[in-house]
């Protein structure tokens, strides 16, 4: 039996943050009592991943798969006893949403992950992380072939072409269907008795391995294995396949080998500060991304100050290689959530005061040094830098811990139309005089390789990571938008 539940989708922010938006977060345990629950804790510190909807799937001996689909956020959602208790098992994957492919503002309950199809061998749940760059081809080969899709997403591909495939279980029918897929993937599966997890043969989306008493879980962050109290163990290798049943852990390498491009935009956004990639402290990197913008990138100030909260260890970074005093010059208001209040267009003005607050007697009559994660389109820059000087701030500096964004990601981060980045369409000193700002500066490709152990900074011949948002090097052509008109960047 598969149950499947659903509720209305709560209001969106009233203002745009104008940040990139997280890709998705994906969660299993197999070998655990109550396995949902284990899986609700995990998508819930997985939530700045996806907050626009989620879902659960377990198994049970006598109930069979079991299913709940929900909008908004886990814990408004999968905390709830009576839901919890449809979900029995000691097997249960889950996922959070943030569309990146797909109806985007028009979110049914049908594309809410985890998927669930079944096969001749018995039924199976897929939940995805990444982008399908192949995915409209993929679908009109299949439509044709006589699928028929329930979802606008991506990811439900992958159902179809296990479907098709002649492989005589479903491990090898995920690996059949997987080598037809391009672009980026992390995935977490469960069959009556199985866990997998696999990833795409560049590596550009996360996925690590856990130990939990005598089970297992799969996870897109280290943070999330440690509010179940699992015991990390290692990452799951750029093109492996792990199967996992109560025997132990079973690797595979069904792709062929490539050189690993994992997203460099982890470690500067995306990934939470307590969580570890490639064997570093994110929140680690991201000081050292500070100290490096500093060295770079000097200015004579009074201040240097976060914006909250994804600038803050860049700006404490700063703040030490500088000599410069760290201050918290901008308060966030933590209880800013999706339904705040309905969203009038007096309300909508107000933006991101909202959702900021300036810290008057600390900015007064200083020479302020702003440190920020990224800047996209500069709507919502611009808007605290008014906020800086009406508190009476004498100079306002940017220093943004991350290469101008001027490329769009097609790997599982939504990002605007290349049009509307601005640095796609603007130099730095442009950009300086379009946000109004005293000084605007960001650090290098090189220097954010720095930041993260490449002592020599980036090899342009053999870059280390995806960067393609900075440098436009897409290390997978994405057929799909190309196929729609989309310029690839002109060998150099």
């Amino acid at each position: 039996m598969l149950l499947l539940t659903e509720l209305s989708l709560p209001p969106a922010h009233p203002f745009d943050d104008d940040k990139l938006r997280e890709e998705c977060g994906i969660f299993g345990v197999v070998g655990v009592t109550d396995a949902a629950n284990f899986v609700a804790l995990g998508l819930h510190a997985l939530q700045h991943r996806g907050q626009e909807a989620g879902g659960i799937v377990s198994h049970h001996p006598e109930s069979g798969f079991n299913s709940a689909r929900r909008f908004g956020y886990v814990r408004d959602n999968f905390t709830k006893q009576s839901l919890m208790e449809t979900l029995p098992g000691q097997l249960a994957i889950g996922h959070v949403r943030y569309s990146t492919a797909g109806s985007k503002g028009q979110t049914a309950i049908r594309d809410v992950q985890p998927f669930f199809g079944e096969f001749s061998m018995g039924g199976a749940a897929i939940a995805h992380n990444g982008n399908i760059t192949n995915a409209d081809a993929l679908r009109r080969e299949l439509i044709e072939r006589g699928s028929i899709f329930q979802s606008s997403s991506d990811s439900e591909c992958i159902i179809h072409l296990m479907a098709r495939s002649l492989q005589r279980d479903i491990p090898a029918r995920m690996e059949d269907a997987l080598r037809r897929v391009e672009g980026a993937f992390s995935v977490v599966a469960m069959t009556r008795t199985k866990l997998i997890g696999v990833r795409d043969p560049l590596g550009v989306r996360p996925l690590v391995l856990g130990k939990i008493g005598d089970g297992w879980a799969l996870s897109s962050e280290t943070c999330a294995l440690d509010i179940i109290g699992a015991e990390f163990v290692r990452e799951i290798e750029p093109g492996e396949m792990v199967v996992i049943t109560e025997k132990g852990v079973e690797s595979h390498h069904p792709f062929r080998p490539q050189r690993p491009r994992f997203c460099i935009f982890e470690h500067v956004y995306f990934s939470r500060p307590d969580s570890m990639l490639g064997g570093r402290s994110v929140y680690e990197t991201r000081r050292q991304i500070g100290v490096e913008l500093a060295r770079e990138a000097p200015v004579e100030a009074d201040m240097v100050c976060p914006v909250p909260d994804s600038g803050t260890p860049a700006a404490i970074g700063f703040a030490h290689e500088s000599g410069i005093p760290y201050g918290m010059g901008i308060i966030r208001n933590q209880y800013m959530g999706r339904t705040f209040i309905e969203p009038t267009e007096q309300i909508r003005n107000m933006g991101v005061r909202l959702k900021l607050n300036v810290n008057r007697a600390l900015i007064q009559g200083k020479r302020v040094i702003l440190v920020d994660d990224s800047v996209v389109r500069g709507t919502t820059s611009r808007k605290i830098k008014e906020m800086i000087l009406d508190a009476g701030a004498a100079e306002v500096h940017f220093r943004i811990a991350s290469p101008p964004t001027a490329w769009p990601c097609f790997y599982g981060v939504d990002t605007p139309q290349r049009e509307k980045l601005l640095a796609a369409t603007m130099s730095e000193e442009e950009m300086r005089a379009h946000l109004g700002v005293d000084s605007l500066k960001f650090i290098s490709l090189d220097g954010l390789y720095r930041a993260v152990g490449e002592a020599k900074g980036r090899d342009p011949d053999q870059p280390q990571y995806c960067d393609a948002c900075f440098s436009g090097e897409y290390p997978v052509e994405p057929a799909d938008m190309i196929e729609k008109g989309f310029e690839m960047k002109a060998a150099e």
